[in-house]
């Protein structure tokens, strides 16, 4: 029978445990986590995400900044906010929603990001960290993933992990995070891409196959093995005939290849919903080690 990852059920667990912790340390320690947003123009997308973390730090008892600036705004005015965040002790996390207009440069605002306060671990800081296995902020879709294995005591040690994709956002840092020689990870790890010719090699030899490309319905049952644990990263909106004219999808044929794998996250309600969990994780994170060194 294939189990069912839960990301909605994991994320809401992961939140009720940050919200008791949050309650305590304010009570010991007078800190109460901040995160602050910086949001660029009035992409529709950005302003789900942007308003959906701001609920969840309200749920959370958070203090939350959503600071929004119009389409024209100068890089140096996006920098300037950075900087005053970067100076708030009030602040544990900083987030600047992308993707930015064409005429800011990301890498040059993500780098002005105090690496403390990067809660979207894209800082090349935190990247490095990752690389070599020290403690750090984890971007959150990986940082998810791993806990939505570790959750589900999914063995990783020794199997053969394949990635899909090879983004900065998700497969580089998966990549990166499935090789370490830790608890829930130690895996021996394949990434793929658009330069292999035929993906399906790879993909048919993984145990666990996590897919983060954007391409919807792309992997079918005849891309897995028997047994498979599929990590589907992929959020697509297709064409259907419905109330609203389309649905969510994932990178994975969700209905294909169900019976076939072992334990699937499925699309909506799988690793999309613990992205936004893992972000209060790491805002939180950053205020108790602030804590520790008061």
């Amino acid at each position: 029978m294939t189990l069912i990852i839960d990301g909605v059920k994991l994320s809401n667990d992961i939140k009720s445990e940050l919200k008791e912790n949050t309650a305590k340390l304010i009570k010991e320690k007078n800190i109460k986590p901040g995160l602050a947003v910086l949001q660029v123009g009035e992409n529709p997308a950005s302003s789900v995400y942007v308003n959906s973390k701001q609920k969840a730090c309200l749920e959370l008892g958070y203090h939350s900044i959503v600071h929004r600036i119009s389409e024209d705004a100068s890089e140096e005015e996006v920098l300037s906010i950075v900087n005053d965040w970067n100076q708030d002790d009030s602040i544990h996390g900083i987030l600047v929603q992308l993707p930015l207009p064409k005429h800011i440069d990301e890498q040059k605002v993500i780098t002005s990001i105090d690496p403390d306060k990067d809660v979207d671990g894209f800082h090349p800081t935190n990247v490095g960290k990752l690389v070599i296995g020290l403690k750090g902020h984890l971007p959150c879709t990986p940082y998810g993933i791993v806990e939505m294995l570790k959750r589900y005591n999914i063995e990783t040690s020794g199997k053969h992990t394949v990635v899909v994709g090879r983004s900065n956002i998700v497969g580089k840092p998966i990549t990166n995070l499935m090789y370490q020689k830790k608890e829930f990870a130690n895996s021996v790890v394949t990434i793929c891409h658009s330069g292999a010719k035929d993906i399906s090699i790879y993909t048919k030899q993984a145990d666990i196959l996590i897919v983060a490309v954007g391409v919807p319905h792309l992997i079918k049952k005849d891309d897995i093995k028997d047994g498979a644990v599929i990590i589907d990263v992929g959020i697509n909106r297709i064409d259907f005939d419905n109330e609203k004219g389309y649905k969510i999808v994932g990178d994975v044929d969700y209905d294909d290849v169900f019976e076939k794998a072992s334990a699937i996250t499925p699309v909506p309600g799988g690793v999309g919903r613990m992205t936004i969990a893992m972000l209060m994780q790491n805002t939180y994170n950053s205020a108790y080690e602030k804590s520790q060194r008061l």
